[in-house]
């Protein structure tokens, strides 16, 4: 597959982080993502009181409305800004504790309980620490990642859901050559290899 300059890109930890400082997060969208509101059936499959993950959550507003349709919310997140501003944009209480496994990690959640947010690098997390998922919403997160890194992330995505899971998963298309990313450009035929 043809992705031209990107296959060697790689964006770091500390780059996202001054993103989230400088708000320059483009990325970031006030409104549910139209997507999720079209395919929703497709998520829930008819379920009620799924576990859903947020691959890269930043503050995704969708993370509030499928926990107030009574599903289990569970996301991870490198900046605690994005996690903390999350909870204070909704007006959510929430309490913080680290996370034993994980070196420096915290988990911020909202006293309700259903909103579970993991602050750390995805990599670290695991099924042991975090369980297995009915539903994925991945917006932004695959394409986010390091080309490098795609068969990492998809490896552990798969490791954590659960059998008849849904995953749904929004992609970008463009001429990589003319933008070095991220978004990266991850082709049909990649998506299809990295998860079959």
């Amino acid at each position: 597959s043809d992705i031209g300059s990107q296959k060697e890109r790689v964006v770091t930890e500390e780059e996202w982080l001054q993103k989230w400082e400088m708000g320059n997060i483009g990325f970031h969208k006030e409104q549910r993502h139209p997507l999720l509101q079209k395919y929703l059936d497709v998520l829930l499959n008819g379920r009620s009181g799924l576990r859903i993950f947020f691959p890269l959550c930043g503050k995704a507003v969708e993370m509030k409305w499928l926990a107030d349709m009574g599903h289990t919310v569970v996301g991870v997140e490198v900046s605690e800004q994005a996690v903390k501003e999350f909870f204070s944009d909704h007006s959510l209480p929430y309490c913080e504790e680290p996370v034993p496994e994980i070196s420096g990690a915290k988990m911020f959640q909202s006293t309700s309980g259903n909103i579970s947010l993991y602050c750390c690098s995805i990599y670290d997390l695991s099924s042991s620490i975090v369980g297995k998922f009915d539903g994925v919403w991945d917006r932004g997160a695959l394409v986010a990642v390091n080309p490098c890194d795609r068969q990492r992330y998809a490896r552990l995505m798969i490791s954590l859901v659960e059998k008849n899971s849904s995953y749904l998963l929004v992609t970008v298309s463009y001429d990589p050559n003319k933008h070095k990313g991220p978004p990266f450009y991850v082709p049909e035929s990649e998506i299809k290899s990295l998860f079959g």
